[in-house]
């Protein structure tokens, strides 16, 4: 018996709230709801005493898995390394299908977010490319081709 009945949300800490939430309504999620938690139930949840976190919540049009941005106002969050690498242990990219790559690529590139590599082909099937997001947040963008 499985006790998973559908994948809900991936959740990403982030310094600044506003700029992750910018990026990733530009490359076509849309926000569900914003707010403030604290309390017994999020202390609870994170482990974390007298915490305090805005979040926002995205979702691709339609619905489907979201994302989740937190911001801690207490503690003070940690940073991480705004550089990592696919081979560094941790989540390693957040993915997204996309209609036109080249045209997804070319939008977060206006905004100052720059490709990790290249973009790249698996046989006649798929586009894929790795992008930079704000805080380090590598976001892979796939085309399905053929």
């Amino acid at each position: 018996m499985t006790h998973v009945k559908q994948f809900d949300h991936v959740g990403i800490t982030v310094d600044d709230l506003d700029a992750a939430t910018t990026f990733f309504v530009a490359l076509g999620l849309e926000v569900e709801g914003r707010g403030f938690l604290e309390g017994e139930f999020i202390d609870t949840v994170t482990g974390i005493p007298d915490s305090r976190s805005e979040i926002v919540m995205l979702r691709p049009p339609g619905g489907g898995t979201g994302l989740e941005l937190a911001r801690f106002v207490r503690p003070d969050h940690v940073p991480g390394s705004p550089t990592a690498m696919a081979n560094e242990l941790g989540i390693r990219n957040v993915g997204f299908e996309v209609d036109d790559l080249q045209a997804a690529v070319d939008r977060v590139a206006a905004d100052g977010y720059g490709l990790v590599g290249a973009i790249g082909q698996y046989e006649n099937s798929w586009r894929m490319a790795h992008v930079r997001g704000p805080e380090g947040i590598v976001v892979a963008l796939a085309e399905r081709i053929g």
